[in-house]
């Protein structure tokens, strides 16, 4: 049976690629350099499919704002003072038809560099997310790669207005935009915009502070927001069309699926029109969600629109706080039992490029404390599960980049290349000749965990059964530090048990007969228990009458294939 899952690599191509160690603060694309599109080559690739994956998530590929000088290309030139960093945010789309100079050998032919390695992902059999960023534009956005016959954002809008079902942008009539910059800045501000548009956070005031969207600015999808959201739908408002278009646009560039940015900020009559439009002529294209908001979730899954969201502010932030040791164990059942019938649709994760990373001081400190996290995220459902690039590695994300600060997270902003990465990249040879022995240890961790949940039908496929009720009365089972579960089929089951203590730990696992029933396994006899992820461990032989006794490593955990005899 072809396996369910599906396993994403998420990736900076802007840091993936980059050599130069040089590494200077607030360093420009000439000190720092810049990964290219080109350096996510076939090798590289295919040893991602070797090590489990089956999609990889572009992030940063369209065209965003930055301060590297382009004109020379016919690229507008841009404003330093509404830019994040100088690479800018990869979420300042400047325009929604180009893909990123930075990230091409030869600008000019930028496209086609891209066109050739969605080919290589896709000769290497696996497949491509690009990011749609439908809630806002870079501030100073202008398309000059825009299809013959399409309009320019705002090109129709009466600005005389805050709001128009007609316009792509919300207004603030007779007021200019003032970023509430420090003294010393505003000094070097040259950008103007009357009326001002409302910035990306849904900021209604023309003058957004340091810690707004100050770089972007709101789309409008007809809803009135300064009146009640009242909605203007009965005709189809302009910038729907405009960002179906989008869609389409990029569809027919052999992608493979859209992880959506901000989605619950655009209107659910959005979605609930164009994804079926999209799907219609493109059926293969999946659409992730991001979303916080747990009450809008079922509202974004029904009738197949969205394929998967996700899950950050339920499995994410309750598995950081028990690998933290801030919470039991046992929250982690009460939380899955909030998603329990979408829980295959939920993407899982404990890094993502907007969270610190496992191994940062404000985390875990090292990325081998994340394993028991790890193996509980991977092996839940048949859900999706991802990736942050250098995870893998145990990369800090302790650089202070420049505009991203020393915070546990690697920049989105700023020109710069990371440690773990151009070591692992070796000039070029992806080999692991210049990274630890740690890290290496954590990397065919890493390889092993996911080949495993594609490899076993239980995983890839099964059916989840929670032994966590069955053990809250276990005295040699700590619910508090262990986490128990198990994968099936009617012919296949495993077993998953993980301790998130920093100290080793024998327990004792009670699988009630309720567990055979719901896999239609027969309960008499004995059972061997095989480890999977351990080469050096003995099988286990456990009973109905003598449940099984495993050791499991501290913050880490094992798998066992269960078979009778």
């Amino acid at each position: 049976m072809k396996p369910r899952k599906i396993f994403i690599y998420q990736v900076l191509p802007r840091l993936l690629g980059n050599t130069q160690a040089s590494n200077i603060q607030n360093g420009t694309i000439e000190e720092n350099g810049c990964g290219k599109f080109n350096d996510i080559t076939g090798k590289f690739i295919n040893q991602l499919k070797k090590n489990g994956y089956s999609h990889i998530w572009l992030i940063g590929v369209l065209a965003h704002a930055s301060t590297t000088d382009y004109t020379k290309y016919g690229i507008p030139g841009e404003y330093p003072e509404i830019i994040k960093g100088n690479a800018g945010s990869p979420y300042a789309v400047r325009d929604v038809y180009d893909v990123d100079p930075d990230l091409a050998m030869n600008v000019n032919d930028r496209m086609r560099e891209f066109e050739a390695l969605v080919e290589r992902i896709h000769n290497a059999g696996m497949q491509v997310i690009i990011d749609f960023v439908p809630n806002h534009l870079a501030r100073n956005y202008k398309s000059i790669n825009r299809p013959e016959g399409v309009k320019e954002f705002g090109s129709n809008d009466d600005t005389s207005v805050a709001f128009s079902p007609g316009n792509n942008f919300y207004y603030l009539p007779g007021k200019e935009l003032e970023i509430q910059f420090p003294v010393k800045k505003m000094a070097d501000v040259t950008y103007k915009e009357s009326p001002a548009k409302v910035t990306g956070n849904d900021c209604f005031t023309n003058k957004p502070t340091p810690y707004d969207w100050y770089e972007t600015v709101k789309l409008n999808y007809g809803v009135d927001m300064q009146n009640g959201n009242e909605k203007h739908f009965s005709e189809i408002p302009d910038t729907w069309k405009k960002m179906k278009d989008v869609l389409i646009f990029w569809s027919k560039k052999n992608i493979d699926g859209f992880r959506v940015d901000m989605a619950e900020m655009v209107p659910l009559e959005f979605w609930q029109w164009v994804i079926p439009q999209v799907k219609k002529i493109f059926p293969h294209i999946i659409f992730v969600a991001e979303i916080y908001n747990p009450d809008a979730y079922r509202l974004f899954l029904a009738n197949d629109n969205f394929d998967y969201l996700y899950d950050k502010v339920g499995l994410y932030d309750v598995l950081r706080d028990v690998a933290c040791g801030y919470r039991p164990s046992s929250d982690i059942t009460f939380t899955l039992n909030n998603v329990g019938d979408i829980q295959h649709k939920m993407l899982n994760f404990i890094e993502n490029h907007d969270e610190q990373r496992v191994a940062s001081d404000y985390f875990l400190k090292n990325g081998k404390s994340g394993e028991a996290a790890m193996i509980v995220t991977a092996c839940l459902n048949i859900n999706p599960v991802m990736v942050y690039f250098g995870q893998e590695l145990g990369e800090r994300g302790m650089d202070e980049e420049g505009f991203s600060g020393k915070n546990g997270r690697t920049t989105i902003f700023d020109y710069w290349s990371v440690d773990t990465i151009r070591r692992w990249n070796n000039h070029g040879k992806w080999n692991d000749a210049l990274l630890t022995k740690e890290e290496k240890k954590l990397q065919r961790f890493y390889a092993k965990l996911l080949t495993l949940c594609n490899r076993e039908q239980a995983l890839s496929q099964g059916l989840f059964y929670d032994l966590m009720p069955a053990n809250y009365d276990n005295y040699e089972f700590d619910s508090a530090k262990q986490f128990a579960f198990l994968r099936g089929t009617s012919n296949e089951l495993v077993l998953v048990v993980v301790n998130f203590d920093n100290k080793d730990a024998e327990v004792v696992v009670t699988i009630p007969d309720h567990a055979f029933d719901f896999f239609g396994i027969s309960q008499n006899g004995n059972f061997n228990a095989f480890p999977l992820l351990s080469d050096d461990k003995p099988k286990i032989t456990f009973s109905k009458n003598n449940p099984i006794r495993v050791t499991v490593l501290a913050t880490s955990g094992e798998l066992y294939k269960i078979s009778s005899f």
